[in-house]
């Protein structure tokens, strides 16, 4: 469980001293501020007089450095300038990212960025799907221009073995779970790594985080209907089935259907490999252990204890334990039909 945390940099983060962050870089606000549901970094809702609230995003101390947020910016402002539906950041005092000095010399980078609304789509609905298809792969498009050079790829090592090694030095695994979980983890990677060892997808800039809570939908006989992206906060290098995969219902009732729709409107505007299919469950355990550690590492946030009380309980281990074990499992499955189907097809050797 939860336990030993300390005061957190975002202590510092008072709402006067937000505002006069704002005001440093000439955002004439009017002193009324929301704080909007962001755990990774805090998010606020800022007014101004007589113009358009903004939205403020301080990035959270020591995760991203900052040319790794230039290269955010610079990917998303591409995208705007291609005409790809992305709320990009604002380019304020000459920039579009701001340093913040609080007190005791604990700083935060920022950004501010317009507000624009919107609801989470509907992906029951086939043309739905199929558009963002077409979203996700004119995205991809500008992504595949050029490489990020200080942001992270997407892969084994910094998505699973980097986690796993994190979990277990935090000291926050239930003592008499951490074997069990060790050697499901440890399972789970090395189906992983058998299910994609002869495999090479085409890398690319990715958005990373592409699950349904970060695509808004604005309806259509509204400016700028559609789908649009408002967060490239975990930005990487990665195949581009990554940002396709978590739009798809786990539900094998669903599942076919949606993928279909999916990869109708994306090959609408690239071309999709559908060899990188395979790579679908190995990356749904990637972040299910990666999602532990993100946690994990925020144990000293109050932030975090506050919104994830479950976390590091002896059910929650129990509960990641059967996951895995049952991830490790689906992939041994899949290969065993997979080498069945093969030697199916092989000739006889009479």
């Amino acid at each position: 469980m939860w336990c030993g945390v300390s005061e957190h940099p975002y202590a510092q983060l008072t709402p006067e001293r937000v505002l006069d962050a704002l005001s440093e870089i000439g955002l004439d606000v009017d002193g009324r501020l929301s704080a909007l549901s962001s755990y990774e970094n805090r998010v606020y809702l800022a007014h101004r007089h007589d113009e358009p609230p903004v939205v403020a995003k301080f990035y959270r101390p020591g995760r991203w450095s900052e040319l790794q947020i230039r290269e955010e910016h610079r990917f998303a402002l591409q995208l705007v300038e291609q005409e790809v539906p992305m709320v990009a950041p604002l380019v304020l005092a000459g920039d579009t990212l701001h340093r913040f000095v609080a007190e005791q010399d604990t700083a935060f980078w920022f950004a501010v960025a317009p507000r624009r609304g919107g609801r989470q789509p509907d992906c029951d609905d086939p043309e739905v799907l199929t558009w963002l298809g077409r979203f996700l792969a004119r995205m991809h498009a500008v992504g595949e221009q050029e490489a990020f050079v200080h942001r992270p790829e997407l892969n084994l090592h910094t998505l699973g073995w980097d986690s796993h090694r994190d979990l277990m030095a935090s000291g926050l695994i239930d003592p008499a779970q951490q074997s069990a979980w060790d050697a499901a983890a440890s399972l789970a990677l090395q189906a992983v790594q058998e299910a994609t060892q002869d495999t090479s997808p085409r890398i690319l800039r990715l958005h990373g985080d592409a699950h349904l809570g970060n695509v808004l939908w604005t309806p259509l006989d509204m400016p700028q209907g559609g789908p649009h992206f408002v967060d490239l906060d975990d930005a990487r290098m990665g195949p581009a089935v990554q940002d396709l995969w978590m739009l798809v219902s786990p539900d094998a009732r669903d599942r076919g259907w949606q993928w279909a729709c999916l990869i109708e409107g994306y090959e609408q505007v690239r071309p999709f490999d559908r060899q990188e299919l395979r790579w679908v469950e190995p990356l749904r355990t990637l972040r299910i252990i990666h999602y532990s550690a993100w946690l994990a590492r925020r144990v000293d946030d109050p932030a975090f204890v506050q919104h994830f009380p479950w976390f590091a309980t002896p059910a929650y281990w129990s509960e990641q334990i059967a996951t895995l074990l049952e991830q490790a499992e689906d992939r041994k499955s899949t290969r065993l039909n997979s080498s069945h189907s093969q030697q199916s097809r092989m000739p006889s050797s009479a």
